[in-house]
Parts: C-alpha cells; sequence; structure tokens
C-alpha cells in the first residue's frame, strides 16, 4: 500500500484525498505549524508521496524521507523544494500550473488599474482629519489606459491570462518570453518583444509573471527599473526575489517610477529588518501615498482557489504516484 503525507493539517478530513487516491492508497495527516522538522522519524519513513502548501522542503528533511518517490508542491511556484536535493535520488516533483489562474491575474491587472485611476491615491488622500481638497489631486500616476502598453514578463497561464483582462481595458499589451513558442503572440492577440530591454523601453505598466529560478532570481534590479519609461507602474503577483525592492523604493523616491502593487516580497513574512521601502509604507510617509499597494500573498485567494488547491493537488499526486503519469512534473530544464 502507498502512503500520502499531507503534514500541515489544511483539511478537516481526508474524504476528499481518500475518493480520488482510491483505497489503495493510505493517507496520513501531520499537524506541522511550521516545518517538516516538527515531525518524527517514524512517521516520515512510511512516505512515498509528499504534499506541502506552505512549507519549504530542504535537503535535510528530504533526506528523512527514505521511500519518497513523489512531492507535489500544492501551488504553482516551486522554489520551495529543493530539486536538486530530489532529483539525486530520483524523486519527481510537481505543481498546480492551473490553481488560481483568474485570481492572480485578475489582481495582477486590478493593481495595475487601481493604481492608473488614481483609487488609491484619492482613498489616501481623502483620509485623516486633514484631507486633501475636494478636486482633481494632480499626479504621474493617472493616466487613460488606451494611451499605455501593459508589458508582461512570463506569458505562461497567468501571464496569459493577464494579458487578456488587460487587453480589455484597453491596454496595447507587449510580453517578453524566451520559452514560449512563435505564434503564441498571434493565439492571443498581442505583441512579442524579443528582448527584455525591449519589453522594458515600452512598458507604462510591468507585470511579473515568471517562476523564481536562478535565472529570474533578482532579473528585474534598478536597471531594469531606470530602463522603464519615467513615470510607469511595476506589479508583482509572482515572487519577491524577482523584483529588488530596495531599487524599487529608490525608483519611486526619485520619481523614476510612478507607483507599484507588490502582492509579494523577498522575505514572506517580513522580518527584521525589513526593507526601507516596507517600512516607509507602513508608517505611511507623504511620498508614497496612493502609489504603493502591498498585500501579504493573497492574490491567489478565493473560496474556489482554495478547492482547487485541495482537489487538484491530490489529482496530480494520483496521476503521478499511483498511475505513473506525468502530469505537471517540472522538467530539469526549467530551473
Amino acid at each position: 500500500m502507498l502512503t500520502v503525507l499531507e503534514p500541515e493539517g489544511l483539511y478537516p478530513d481526508t474524504t476528499i484525498e481518500q475518493e480520488i487516491l482510491g483505497p489503495g492508497v493510505r493517507i496520513l495527516r501531520g499537524h506541522a505549524k511550521s516545518s517538516l522538522a516538527e515531525l518524527p522519524d517514524s512517521l516520515l519513513a512510511e512516505v512515498d508521496g509528499l504534499m506541502t502548501l506552505r512549507m519549504w522542503v530542504p535537503a535535510a528533511q528530504i533526506a528523512r524521507f527514505p521511500k519518497l518517490k513523489v512531492v507535489v508542491r500544492m501551488g504553482v511556484g516551486y522554489d520551495r523544494v529543493d530539486r536538486v536535493a530530489c532529483a539525486a535520488r530520483g524523486i519527481l516533483v510537481a505543481n498546480l500550473p492551473d490553481y488560481g489562474t483568474q485570481e492572480v491575474a485578475e489582481f495582477a491587472v486590478l493593481l495595475a488599474v487601481a493604481l492608473r485611476r488614481g483609487l488609491t491615491l484619492y482613498h489616501d488622500t481623502q483620509r485623516g482629519p486633514h484631507p486633501a481638497p475636494w478636486a482633481v489631486f494632480p499626479s504621474a500616476i493617472v493616466r487613460r489606459q488606451e494611451v499605455q502598453t501593459f508589458g508582461i514578463i512570463g506569458l505562461g497561464r497567468i501571464g496569459s491570462a493577464a494579458a487578456l483582462r488587460a487587453k480589455a481595458f484597453g491596454y496595447k499589451v507587449v510580453f517578453y518570453d524566451p520559452h514560449q513558442p512563435n505564434g503564441w503572440d498571434r493565439a492571443l492577440g498581442i505583441q512579442r518583444a524579443r528582448t527584455l530591454e525591449e519589453l522594458l523601453a515600452q512598458s507604462d505598466v510591468l507585470s511579473l509573471h515568471c517562476p523564481l529560478t536562478r535565472h529570474t532570481r533578482g532579473l528585474v534590479g534598478e536597471r531594469e527599473l531606470r530602463l522603464l519609461p519615467k513615470g510607469a507602474v511595476v506589479v508583482n503577483t509572482a515572487r519577491g526575489p524577482i523584483l529588488d525592492i530596495d531599487a524599487l523604493g529608490r525608483c519611486l523616491q526619485d520619481g523614476h517610477i510612478a507607483g507599484a502593487g507588490l502582492d509579494v516580497i523577498p522575505v514572506e513574512p517580513p522580518e527584521a529588518p525589513v526593507p526601507d521601502l516596507l517600512r516607509a509604507y507602513r508608517a505611511q510617509e507623504e511620498w508614497l501615498r496612493g502609489r504603493l499597494i502591498i498585500t501579504p500573498h493573497i492574490a491567489f485567494h478565493t473560496p474556489e482557489a482554495w478547492q482547487d488547491i485541495r482537489v487538484k493537488g491530490v489529482e496530480t499526486m494520483r496521476d503521478v504516484l499511483v498511475e505513473g503519469k506525468r502530469t505537471n512534473v517540472i522538467p530539469p530544464e526549467s530551473d
């Protein structure tokens, strides 16, 4: 009998999991709060398949699973799993590329539109004991959508969904993704940039939708931000370390970047010392009024998305562990 472990105790029972995996699979539930290190070796010794949502799966913990064959990361990103250590053991790693697609795409465009149409600007300036005058508040951040280019880095499922939504708002949409085949742009009715620099030079809004890998870590730093047109808006709903948050803070402070929307930051939850930009945001410093939105990595969240995580996670485990398929298995070249 195969054994699958869900170490975080995410759900009140295993009814759905058992129905999908079938009677030939035993399901174990842990109640670890933050780390696999909280669970005993005797439990991990029985496990063939591991399903994780928030937990990191480092090499030291992988070594504690003598029978492990499959790790399913219950989300799109897979940077929490040490894939090098898994590959050395022949352990397959899979993710859920088709969950939360609508939610994250909508949230990315929502951040851009809220900033560009002045929603956050007027919300912030009308609050408190000394609101701004009841009138137009001049700001470089406010612009009509149809005169702007919405630039996307990473045109996978979420990036494609964001492209279609931005296009519906009237943006000209351009993307950069060297991994997408020719014709992807034509299928969506958008334009392709041949290089990252070509994309940046024309992006009035830049939205990040690539995975975090060794190639994309630090992809957008100060040099890249200053290649954007003056007054651009930057949105990150992908992974925090893709964007240099300190460089973003400098570009916001000197006015080169008009605004930013961040659902992700480099260290989550933030630890001391927090980035200067986050500190200024929390202090509600005047220079950031209406120009910055930070949310706690919740772009994916709807009740429907949580159900998708559960069902698609266990379906992926069934396909790979029980039926020997390659459903959602991440190929080595994706690093």
